[in-house]
């Protein structure tokens, strides 16, 4: 067995008759000075007279007794103690997992006000909003008979402000907002015998609200589309404007059919025994019965009347007709359970123009999907390259069309916020705000109290009982990624048809 001992020097160590045996493979020998001195086997530089040792053979690394070896490389430093001590979610509180998962600050309830929090929040989840209310440079003014509109604004943008600047997991009491909000609606500060604040209808605050919003905060773009509509003057016509294509035909007399247009800034879902899904809601509430006067007959007729969508929004808001009044004035809730999907597609509500339109961006959305299904499927029973934890550049395609800043050019739509209410009347109960953070993760948004859930959660306030049911949901649009095309590539099959062409 060809066993020798040599002489090894590290640095300004040495270490005498180290045994070498030359019928093992070299890594072994590395193993052993590992154990001497601390340097890993792989960051080892073990040389002999010129020649350096290699992992799996001798090669002419030439060892005799006595020689002399040169071994080069620094031992890996212990690890030091951590200086933040990692804490278990088991051992936090409420405040610091808020924290730790960057939760949004809630708002305070200052006496039956769940149903301005709940709309703050979901509004709140509109970036354009946000940004324009930062460029807003109006004050609150609380003198008697101030412009409310210029105060509801900024008092909205001066919350958002706070929020942000809040300590997360802490809460904010929104009393300037609804100061300013009592005296532009004195309807709002009405209290009840005990003194506390009556509940109020959040959808009524949402339009209050959003009406106001209206008024101060100009359209944005229109300097990169010279060519845009210039009847829209605000960011909310932009944003969450819709305009619908209405015929009006009388049913009981000859009378040409009368074509409009009209502006909302939210689709209605009506609920009829029926019905047990949003699309069909919304669909029920564009055909229409209604009693108009005829010029024909000289009295009040039977019209139909059906609407068309003709612009659809970026941010797309659906409200459900859930209250009515019975008998005696008494104000009721539906409780009916009414699906609502994460993805909403609003190519039936559309005019045949603007389905038209629609066309070249779905295909778009289709391409890509057919391209993942067809990854997906090359991919499948193989397994999955190792991407190192980098996701592939990508580049968003805009989601409106050139010359109308703030629409939707695919008619696609991602649930991004919903509001919903507990409870068995307007004027009782509770409002509450879930919305999404990022992706698939969700959070609810109880007044101070803001909580991580899951995406089923969500689905779950679709009605049915007394829990949470969805009354106000705002869809996003959704964002097409495409893959930023390798410019290898493209050089590669410039060449590849230059050369065929010849």
């Amino acid at each position: 067995m060809p066993l020798f001992k040599v002489k090894v020097k590290w640095g300004k160590e040495s270490y005498n008759d180290v045994e070498v045996n030359t019928d093992e493979d070299p890594l072994v020998f590395k193993a052993q000075l590992y154990a001497l001195t601390g340097v890993l086997p792989e960051r080892q530089k073990v040389m002999l007279k010129g020649a350096t040792l290699k992992d799996n053979e001798w090669g002419n690394f030439k060892v005799v007794n006595g020689a002399i070896l040169l071994l080069m490389g620094s031992k890996e430093d212990i690890p030091a103690e951590p200086s933040v001590k990692t804490v278990f979610v088991e051992d936090m509180n409420t405040e610091e997992i808020a924290s730790a998962m960057d939760l949004p600050a809630g708002l305070a309830n200052l006496g039956n006000t769940c149903y301005l929090n709940a709309t703050v929040q979901c509004l709140k989840t509109v970036p354009e909003l946000r940004e324009a209310l930062q460029r807003f440079n109006g004050g609150v003014m609380l003198e008697t008979g101030t412009l409310p509109a210029q105060s509801v604004t900024a008092a909205l943008r001066d919350l958002y402000d706070a929020m942000e600047q809040r300590q997360r997991g802490n809460f904010y009491p929104p009393l300037l907002l609804l100061q300013v909000l009592h005296m532009a609606f004195p309807r709002f500060a009405e209290k009840s015998d005990n003194g506390t604040y009556v509940q109020q209808d959040a959808n009524e605050c949402w339009t209050e609200i959003v009406r106001m919003l209206r008024q101060k905060l100009p359209a944005i773009g229109a300097q990169e589309t010279p060519n845009a509509s210039s009847d829209i003057k605000s960011i909310i016509d932009q944003y969450f404007g819709i305009t619908l294509d209405v015929e009006l035909k009388c049913t009981e007399a000859d009378e040409p059919v009368v074509r409009s247009e009209e502006q909302l800034l939210q689709l209605s879902c009506f609920i009829p025994n029926e019905q047990t899904h949003m699309k069909k809601g919304i669909l029920s509430a564009m055909k229409e019965d209604i009693k108009k006067h005829s010029p024909t007959l000289g009295k009040d007729a039977s019209y139909n009347k059906v609407s068309k969508i003709k612009r659809l929004p970026a941010y797309l808001t659906v409200q459900f007709v859930r209250f009515f009044y019975k008998d005696k004035g008494i104000n009721a809730k539906v409780l009916r359970d009414v699906k609502f999907p994460m993805e909403f597609d609003a190519y039936e509500l559309c005019s045949d123009d603007l389905k038209q339109k629609l066309t070249p961006m779905r295909s778009k959305f289709k391409e890509q999907e057919d391209r993942e299904v067809e990854e997906a499927t090359s991919l499948k029973g193989k397994e999955k390259p190792k991407s190192g934890g980098e996701k592939e550049p990508t580049k968003e395609l805009p989601y409106w069309f050139e010359n109308d800043v703030g629409s939707n050019s695919s008619g696609y739509y991602k649930l991004q916020a919903v509001l919903t209410h507990k409870g068995r009347s307007t004027s009782s109960g509770h409002y509450v705000a879930w919305v999404r953070q990022k992706e698939n993760r969700w959070v609810k948004c109880d007044d101070e109290n803001v909580t991580p859930v899951l995406e089923s959660d969500i689905l779950k306030l679709s009605g049915g009982g007394d829990w949470h049911c969805a009354y106000i949901l705002l869809y996003g649009p959704r964002i097409l990624e495409l893959p930023l095309e390798d410019p290898a590539k493209s050089i590669a099959a410039v060449v590849e048809t230059t050369q065929s062409c010849s």
